[in-house]
């Protein structure tokens, strides 16, 4: 398999607008790896292209996280259908996860899906996403879930999906792990980390032992415009600069 350092650049071949989301998504991937949130090459992240509303990018399947290059990203159709030629396949699992919720909420450009640790084991977990921090306050405001029917593999179960999703931007796919979804590769982004952390703790929380205290749904009902105090109208935007910083220090090269 060839070594994605040595893809074309793709850059003068797309929009600027477009080279922008594959900067965003192509770091949106290195990020996950770094968070240690991805499972060898099985999960994924997609964005729309922007200006072509059944045009999506997705990573190339066979490629770790770490590797991702704005460059080496596969431009798909809404079948998976590769629009641009390039030397790795497209993951059909992944595909069918995200056309689904791209379809079916235009206004969501970026789909995040996990398997992580943490977050499959809340999606066993009977009771799901529990109200015991201040970090699952945000996503509970907004949850949905979705039960386990196998690999994603068949479109039979894109409406099921969509149908479970509503118009909530977290989900718990039962016995599977997580999915995020927002306007931009940031929204989507963060999202995920306060999900993540949120069963991060649960499980932790649980492993004392001990009775848990439940925080109260009257204030679980106020998470949402808590949230927007604290990020200062910008919500995403306010640590995604931050965090491509961090990126650029710690794995940089995922703007070619």
């Amino acid at each position: 398999m060839n070594n994605p350092s040595d893809s074309p650049s793709v850059r003068d071949l797309v929009s600027p607008e477009e080279w922008r989301a594959r900067v965003d998504l192509a770091a949106a991937y290195r990020l996950v790896a770094l968070f240690g949130w991805d499972d060898l090459v099985f999960t994924h992240i997609s964005v729309r292209v922007p200006g072509e509303e059944h045009q999506f990018l997705i990573n190339p399947y066979g490629l770790f996280f770490e590797e991702i290059t704005a460059s080496s990203l596969i431009k798909v159709d809404h079948h998976g259908k590769p629009l641009m030629p390039s030397p790795y396949p497209v993951n059909p699992a992944g595909f069918v996860i995200h056309s689904a919720v791209h379809e079916a909420r235009p206004t969501v450009n970026c789909v995040l899906h996990t398997h992580t640790l943490h977050g499959v084991a809340v999606s066993a977990q009977a009771g799901g996403l529990l109200p015991i921090s201040q970090q699952s306050g945000f996503p509970l405001t907004n949850l949905a879930y979705h039960a386990y029917e196998g690999v994603a593999l068949r479109d039979e179960e894109k409406a099921r999906l969509v149908a479970d999703l509503g118009t909530a931007n977290s989900m718990v796919l039962r016995n599977h792990g997580l999915l995020t979804c927002g306007r931009s590769v940031a929204d989507a982004f963060q999202a995920m980390y306060t999900l993540e952390m949120a069963c991060r703790i649960q499980i932790l929380a649980q492993s004392g032992g001990t009775p848990l205290t439940l925080v109260p749904q009257s204030i679980i009902d106020t998470m949402g415009q808590q949230a927007r105090e604290v990020s200062k109208g910008l919500g995403a935007n306010l640590v995604w600069p931050g965090l491509l910083r961090r990126l650029d220090r710690r794995n940089p090269g995922y703007d070619a």
